[in-house]
């Protein structure tokens, strides 16, 4: 293995939310800075793309990165999934929609590594072919809460698939992390399984199960104020499986030469 490849830090692209201009103030693009400090902590080099909407200029921009992450945030409009628009959707501007799933149909083509983190998680989802319950509380009545408006930290047990990337970073014994979200995974994506779930049953992890596609999705977030040192380590996992794939990658080309 090239010591260049073990100890070059991988370039991850984050994308982020975006705000638009009203009488008093500009536009602004704006990212919550656990994203960005925890792929930093992990040992990768965040870089952030702001929205766009060609898609020349995102494959461009993605040639550059060695994997990415999606971001969590508002929720994706049903309608653009051929959906009616549920009285509690609280769509995230258009204009991130519009960059976000440019970005996610790019990043699947090219297989590039993905974390896909909340709103990022049910849009890989979707993208690949499954699709979301619009509000917890009306498609699943006996499900625990997931989300508490006067609590951004609320916490909520998990189960784990112990041979999974998620099983790895915690484990066995109980398993609590930060929930904030009233959309989730209803139907899989193909190539997709499911690697936790809340005791209720709602999908809080996916990952892929495509041998050319490094994938991971987590309903939770473990980039927030109130993770674990536990959570973090999904981070890790992210940056060290890039480094392991392009090590891989590496040695293959030099045994073809």
């Amino acid at each position: 293995m090239s010591s260049d490849v073990m100890t070059r830090k991988p370039v991850i692209g984050i994308n982020c939310d975006f705000k638009a201009a009203d009488r008093n103030k500009p536009g602004f693009a704006y990212l919550a800075a656990g994203y960005f400090q925890s792929i930093d902590s992990a040992g990768g080099i965040p870089v952030v793309l702001p929205p766009m909407d060609d898609s020349q200029s995102i494959a461009r921009a993605l040639e550059l990165v060695d994997g990415f992450m999606m971001i969590g945030g508002g929720d994706l409009d049903p309608r653009n999934d051929g959906f009616m628009l549920h009285s509690s959707v609280r769509p995230m501007d258009p204009v991130r929609e519009t960059s976000d799933r440019l970005l996610m149909a790019e990043i699947a083509e090219r297989r590039i590594p993905l974390l896909a983190i909340g709103a990022g998680m049910q849009l890989m989802n979707v993208q690949q072919g499954g699709n979301l319950f619009l509000h917890i509380k009306e498609d699943l009545p006996d499900a625990v809460p997931h989300l508490d408006p006067h609590d951004p930290s609320h916490r909520h047990t998990l189960e784990v698939e112990s041979d999974s990337l998620v099983g790895r970073v915690f484990g066995d014994g109980e398993i609590r992390v930060s929930s904030r979200h009233h959309m989730a995974i209803d139907e899989v994506a193909p190539g997709f399984r499911v690697t936790a779930r809340c005791p209720d049953g709602v999908i809080e992890a996916i990952e892929s199960e495509m041998m050319d596609w490094f994938a991971i999705g987590t309903q939770f977030h473990p980039e927030c104020a109130a993770a674990s040192a536990l959570d973090v380590r999904i981070f890790e996992e992210f940056i060290e499986g890039i480094v392991a794939g392009k090590a891989e990658e590496a040695d293959s080309l030099r045994l073809v030469a």
